[in-house]
């Protein structure tokens, strides 16, 4: 029997009002048009054969079906709070709005919150319930709203976001993703979104594929959703604070003996995207869930492998590397 959602106790506060000079998120502007519900019934309408994903599992959610993921149609959700651990101009000072959402479309053998993503822990919510949860996020003053593993349930979070709109959320979407996305997905969120923070994995299908549930085509897919999220936001924006307003960035966990193709990585961004694209080369990566069963991910990534990443992003010459 799965938990059933109870209230929420963690969104007690009292809502901020954004300082009149911040430019309003852009959904707003579909929200008024009615095109944010129109878009939320589209996205509603993949549910029936499900392509949310590259996994493109055929299954109808709407019946209870599930594939990779393991979800079905309703949103479940393991925490929101304000988080003060993401990138500075994400987190700033007020801290980062994130909702976990469980389960997840990859899968990673190595993957550090394996509790959410593969074991499913959580309590599920209506839309309705879920944009509560948005707008209780908002009354803790946190800069924005962070959607943490959202790629699976897409057409709950749309319909949430409506509803939280007419209980007066505005906060910025942060779309903070696996990377695996559809790109019929993304271009729907064109106008929804305004802060992408995909990963980039892997530029290996093959190493893909062995530690992240066969997924042989991430590479691919992953290039041409971000291309995607830079075309409707482009390059990172910040605020006189260096909050983020608008934008893209990208992360990058450096795997041990470059596994992820780091080198090739911030090669492609330097051409596909642009030098000046905000890219996260993250060195913190540490053996999780399974990963002790996959040399070489059975060992933390070194020192010297971190500095070697650093250095490729600065000889492909970008310019706004953090780390």
């Amino acid at each position: 029997m799965e938990p059933t959602r109870r209230e929420f106790a963690g969104g007690v506060g009292i809502a901020l009002a954004a300082p009149r000079n911040e430019p309003e998120p852009a959904y707003l502007k579909l929200a008024r048009t009615g095109e944010l519900e129109a878009r939320a019934r589209a996205l509603r309408e993949i549910y029936r054969s499900c392509r949310l994903c590259p996994r493109q599992c055929g299954v109808n959610r709407l019946q209870g079906e599930t594939g990779v993921c393991r979800s079905a149609a309703r949103a479940k959700v393991y925490s929101a709070h304000p988080h003060f651990g993401e990138e500075p101009p994400v987190t700033g000072r007020s801290g980062s709005g994130t909702v976990f959402f469980s389960h997840c479309n990859l899968l990673c053998v190595f993957c550090q919150n394996w509790e959410i993503n593969h074991r499913g822990d959580g309590l599920f919510y209506s839309d309705e319930e879920l944009g509560r949860l948005f707008v209780s996020v908002q009354n803790m003053g946190c800069h924005n709203l962070n959607l943490v593993t959202p790629t699976h349930l897409l057409p709950n979070i749309v319909g949430a976001l409506a509803h939280a709109v007419r209980r007066g959320f505005r906060l910025p979407l942060v779309y903070n993703c696996g990377g695996y996305e559809s790109v019929e997905a993304v271009k729907l969120l064109d106008g929804i979104v305004d802060i992408y923070l995909p990963d980039f994995k892997y530029m290996d299908g093959k190493t893909a594929a062995r530690f992240s549930s066969g997924a042989a085509d991430y590479p691919e897919r992953a290039a041409e959703a971000i291309e995607q999220m830079h075309r409707q936001t482009g390059e990172l924006q910040v605020d006189e604070r260096g909050v983020a307003r608008r934008g893209l960035l990208i992360r990058h966990l450096v795997l041990p003996d470059n596994l992820a193709g780091t080198d090739r990585f911030v090669k492609w961004v330097a051409q596909r995207l642009s030098r000046g694209t905000w890219v996260n080369i993250m060195g913190q990566y540490r053996p999780e869930h399974k990963a002790k069963g996959y040399p070489p991910l059975h060992r933390r990534v070194t020192w010297a492998e971190h500095r070697q990443a650093l250095q490729w992003a600065r000889e492909a010459g970008l310019t706004h590397i953090l780390s």
